[in-house]
């Protein structure tokens, strides 16, 4: 006798968080659902889980609108990083995600220096055009200039 069940966990071959899906009788009962993998699909858990679904989308949302406008924020902004330099105009070192995040925490930007995506070192001066992952699905550019100290 089948019996329906909503997954808590990704379940291979059988499905994804929120699925609702049909398995056999035994295997619902005696794997699935004492392991904390699925919940019996009664009415009360389909309403539970679409509830949720809306708080969670709603959530989603916010965040994403929250990150555009982030993002729309850092796309007016420039920065200047002052290094040392040596001969032909050669940095002692590079410019890292690390230095852009602090001369961006100087400009009133809290970001995380891992969200900087800095392509290949910089090592000269100059202008280059950095990128920053705002979001999962949203990206900025921001410029930043290599002067000398």
């Amino acid at each position: 006798m089948p019996l329906q069940v909503i997954l808590n966990e990704d379940v291979p071959n059988l499905g994804t968080v929120g699925d609702i899906v049909t398995v056999a009788d035994g295997y619902g009962r005696n794997y699935l659902i004492p392991r904390n993998l699925a919940v019996p699909a009664t009415s009360r858990n389909v309403k539970e889980l679409e509830h949720t679904k809306r708080v969670i989308e709603a959530r989603r949302a916010k965040m994403m609108q929250s990150a555009q406008e982030l993002a729309k924020r850092l796309a007016d902004v420039s920065i200047t990083i002052a290094k040392t330099v040596g001969e032909d105009d050669k940095l002692f070192g590079s410019v890292t995600n690390r230095d852009i995040a602090d001369a961006l925490e100087r400009e009133g930007f809290q970001l995380d220096r891992r969200s900087i995506l800095v392509d290949s070192p910089i090592k000269n001066l100059g202008v280059y055009t950095v990128d920053i992952k705002v979001h999962a699905e949203v990206r900025a550019q921001i410029k930043v200039w290599v002067v000398a100290e």
